[in-house]
């Protein structure tokens, strides 16, 4: 559970970033690449302000994200991702317009309720973390050759 400032600046950035990458479509306005250089038109998408915001706001959630998987278990991290969604969903409605009708409500609650029971399953690890699990994994392998 230390980790999971980390996990939720993850989830943020991540967040950040699509809502970069949505503002920054906006202002494109409707892409066609007929009659264009595909290569140039994707380096003009890429290259516009805010998409490249987006992006580079991308590689930063996942520097953070990478960090947090060689902290805690893969199946206790990768799950709060999906507050992502739960975040843009609400950001949306504010910023975008986006509609937020009770069908998405509702799933977002369910994610909520899903991502506060993995939570809780990382308090279970019985005072043994990811560190600790793989510093006894690795003695064993010195110490017998293979893994137990």
């Amino acid at each position: 559970m230390k980790y999971i400032v980390f996990i939720l600046f993850t989830v943020m950035t991540n967040a950040a970033a699509q809502l970069m990458l949505k503002q920054g479509m906006m202002s494109l306005g409707s892409i066609s690449f007929e009659g264009a250089n595909p290569l140039l038109k994707l380096l003009q998408i890429v290259f516009s302000p805010w998409v490249f915001l987006g992006l580079c706001t991308f590689v930063i959630s996942m520097a953070s994200h990478l960090y947090v998987l060689s902290k805690v278990e893969l199946s206790f991290a990768y799950p709060f991702l999906s507050l992502a969604y739960v975040a843009v969903a609400i950001f949306a409605y504010f910023i975008f317009r986006e509609d937020l009708n009770g069908w998405r409500i509702g799933g977002i609650a369910f994610i909520c309720v899903g991502t506060v029971l993995i939570a809780q399953s990382g308090r279970d690890l019985g005072g043994r973390g990811h560190d600790e699990e793989t510093a006894s994994l690795s003695s064993d392998k010195i110490h017998s050759g293979i893994v137990r």
